[in-house]
């Protein structure tokens, strides 16, 4: 499970939309807001949304940074003309934030506008998945610091499998809600529905209020599992993930996340270091964590390329598409030393992975770059076990030899890592 961070602005959006429908119609959720960058046609916006002029507005950076009334980004209860105006003077900014993980400095590229909603009750809700159970936090002194005031907060654990409508989410909240308790109850349970069903890991709502009896979210942080994109591509409804604050994505990095999106199985791809020698093509999350350890473990940290990995079984045209990103990257320059580069083909054994399907990719995509491979003097090192691996582990020790390419490849009575050793030990130096 990957959790990824996504905006105010869509956990908002789902909300709204999901919170009525796990409800029965019992929770309304009004979500009146609009998400500005530098290309929005904010004339357009204005068209589409009139409300904008009408109501008084709350301003903020949506990037994935909390404490932005702390960090003086906080703009409430101010005109539409307002708003733009103080968007504009900050809008592709670099400013630095603090945090309780210390300051960060980033570019501001996305606000939140949203209806300023005057209240005089916040509460604290968070739900956060774990292995073995899920939990509840609620308080009735929302707003603040949560952990400053924990002594206030209940909590609620709910064991895997359990179901929701079996729960009594009234017995655990507090006395003091008095008549607001059941509607609470309702709200919460929808909420936790939505969760479920949706794949959130992570979510908090400090605070919320009530107008006229309903709930409204008046800040929210939210995590999602991005492993479910495909499963959960119609109720996110073309989600896009954020890069967290201060971190900003390669277009290779960017194009890797697109074909993510486009498959139930897994891509992913961090560029360390673009004139690094030891660039990595590893199946499986862990795997993918263990051969970039390796890599450091033997001296090379600085010559580690890259982390990514596919997994899941993805079609050999993904595997072609993820393949051809990396050896493009890979090859854009020689080694300033003359030392060879290694591509490190890798992986567990796999459970239900088609080897000879992904190295299909793999050996298009190397076909396609064999000259940017040889003139960069580039050597190949695989080892992989699984359903057809031998079909695979032939085919592409056949590449070699016939596109000359310097191959060695090994099955699953190799250990796992070993490749990464024998191409450093061998020829790799410092």
């Amino acid at each position: 499970m990957a959790q990824k961070g996504i905006r105010e602005f869509d956990a908002k959006r789902m909300m709204s939309i999901a919170l009525p429908f796990y409800s029965n119609g019992k929770i309304k959720f009004e979500a009146k807001q609009v998400l500005i960058d530098a290309k929005t046609d904010l004339k357009k916006l204005e068209t589409e949304n009139p409300w904008l002029k009408d109501e008084q507005l709350v301003a903020k950076p949506d990037q994935l940074f909390g404490k932005r009334g702390l960090n003086n980004l906080l703009y409430v209860n101010k005109s539409w003309v307002e708003v733009q105006n103080w968007i504009n003077e900050r809008m592709n900014k670099t400013v630095e934030i603090t945090q309780t993980t210390g300051k960060t400095k980033g570019e501001l590229t996305n606000f939140l506008v949203e209806k300023f909603v005057p209240h005089e009750e916040e509460y604290y809700i968070a739900i956060t998945t774990h292995r073995d159970n899920d939990t509840i936090h609620f308080s009735t002194k929302g707003g603040v610091n949560i952990e400053e005031v924990w002594d206030s907060v209940v909590t609620l654990d709910i064991p895997l499998f359990k179901e929701i409508d079996e729960l009594d989410f009234a017995t655990f909240l507090p006395e003091e809600l008095n008549e607001k308790k059941e509607i609470i109850a309702e709200f919460i349970k929808a909420l936790y529905k939505m969760v479920v069903e949706y794949h959130f890991v992570y979510l908090e709502l400090n605070p919320f209020t009530f107008v006229d009896g309903y709930p409204v979210a008046l800040d929210a942080v939210a995590k999602v599992d991005d492993y479910a994109s495909f499963q959960c591509a119609e109720m996110w409804n073309n989600l896009k993930f954020p890069n967290p604050f201060g971190l900003e994505k390669t277009p290779e990095e960017e194009k890797v996340d697109e074909l993510d999106e486009r498959t139930g199985a897994s891509l992913k791809l961090t560029v360390l270091n673009p004139e690094g020698r030891i660039w990595n093509l590893v199946a499986g999350g862990g795997a993918s964590v263990i051969y970039a350890d390796t890599v450091v473990d033997l001296g090379f940290t600085n010559e580690l390329a890259n982390y990514g990995e596919y997994s899941g079984n993805p079609s050999t045209e993904l595997t072609y598409g993820y393949t051809k990103t990396v050896l493009d990257l890979m090859t854009r320059k020689k080694d300033s030393q003359g030392r060879p580069k290694f591509l490190l083909i890798g992986g567990g054994i796999a459970n239900f992975t088609d080897i000879a399907k992904t190295f299909t990719g793999i050996i298009q995509a190397v076909e396609e770059y064999v000259d940017k491979l040889k003139e960069t003097n580039v050597e190949i090192y695989v080892r992989r076990g699984g359903p057809n691996y031998r079909e695979g582990l032939k085919n592409i020790k056949d590449m070699g030899k016939r596109l000359g390419i310097p191959t060695e490849v090994y099955g699953p009575e190799t250990h796992m890592t070993k490749i990464v050793s024998m191409a450093l030990d061998k020829k790799g130096g410092k």
